[in-house]
């Protein structure tokens, strides 16, 4: 199935029936009096995550969504049949906002979460409620309500612990290959993964975290080149960003500092908070290297980045360093949760003096 990560539909809730305006005519009860019911209510619109589903694929075909009309009242204080609610399945990650107004309706982040997103019509008053000492044969209805329509625009963001950064051929998909099961294409030549890729890295017992390959990113990615726009946002749930240089390129006009720099540069002009994240640069393909020259190279290259970060040499072909790589970002991740469950209990506990 193609990737698609956004797509747009048009959601109607159904209106709410009318109310009945009726009267009770039976056998000797000459004045029966009112007794037209309510009419039912519309059915409302709800999006659900669905861990099954990996992308929007399916509303490039199916792009309206209308629930059921509710029945109108009925005599003898019947009230009538409610719509029936659609329920509308979508990635687990899925962003959903008003294309009227832009405004995020809600994100789908868990697997069942349902988010309701047009809210069906309420049923009309049948003549039963409109009966009083001054009026005993009253003919007055309500109306249903109408059913909420709306456009939506519907954005899928991956959900991933890690993000692999880095331009074409830098070897993210050989290294989300070399660490889990996932298996992206891989070939010599730029632009080979179009989509993205995501895969488990277990390292033990209830050990593990997920990572996310983008396609690779060109300059003038934050401004729209290529599609830069479209997969950066992929990054912006990740805890921890990897950006993978290739530190030996195949081209002797290319300088891996020069690559590491521009790519840094986009990032910051996309957003200020994907730029702030923790990230940690990762040198790639040092195989292509005699063993005994490659600290030096790493090591020039660190410098002449000043970079202050975490730094590790690897190769995403042969193996060499992935599982230490692999070991440190789970120790980062397992830290990070601490300290959210520590803070997340201090605030609890603040709470509760304060009441």
């Amino acid at each position: 199935m193609k990737f698609v990560d956004e797509a747009s539909i048009r959601v109607e809730a159904g209106d709410g029936g009318n109310g009945s305006a009726s009267f009770r005519r039976e056998k000797f009860i000459p004045f029966g009096g009112p007794d037209g019911g309510d009419g039912g209510k519309g059915g409302s619109v709800w999006l659900q995550a669905d861990e099954g589903l990996n992308t929007l694929a399916d509303f490039r075909h199916s792009r309206r969504f209308r629930a059921e009309r509710g029945e109108n009242g009925m005599s003898r204080q019947k009230t009538g049949k409610g719509g029936q609610d659609v329920i509308i399945p979508v990635p687990v990650g899925t962003l959903v906002r008003d294309d009227q107004t832009g405004e995020i309706i809600g994100d789908l982040t868990a697997h069942g979460e349902r988010l309701l997103v047009a809210q069906g019509g309420r049923g009309g008053l049948g003549n039963l409620h409109f009966k009083s000492s001054t009026n005993r044969a009253p003919r007055q209805t309500t109306s249903g309500t109408s059913g909420e329509e709306r456009v939506l625009q519907l954005e899928l963001q991956v959900l991933a612990d890690v993000g692999l950064l880095g331009l074409p051929n830098a070897g993210k998909s050989t290294f989300i290959r070399a660490v889990s099961a996932a298996r992206p294409r891989v070939a010599d030549y730029p632009f080979t993964t179009l989509y993205p890729n995501l895969g488990v890295v277990r390292l033990g017992h209830h050990q593990s975290f997920v990572i996310a390959d983008i396609p690779g990113l060109i300059p003038g990615a934050a401004e729209g080149a290529g599609l830069g726009i479209r997969f950066l946002k992929h990054l912006a749930r990740t805890r921890l960003l990897l950006h993978l240089v290739d530190a030996v390129p195949s081209d002797p006009a290319q300088d891996p500092v020069t690559d590491a720099q521009g790519l840094a540069a986009e990032l910051e002009q996309f957003s200020d908070d994907l730029a702030q994240r923790e990230r940690w640069l990762i040198l790639n393909k040092l195989d292509l290297l005699p063993p005994d020259d490659r600290q030096a190279w790493v090591d020039d290259i660190v410098s002449r980045l000043a970079w202050e970060g975490q730094v590790f040499a690897i190769s995403g072909l042969a193996g060499d360093g992935t599982q230490t790589l692999c070991a440190a970002i789970m120790d980062y991740l397992e830290n990070q949760a601490r300290n959210q469950a520590e803070m997340d209990a201090a605030r609890a506990e603040l709470q509760e003096t304060r009441e």
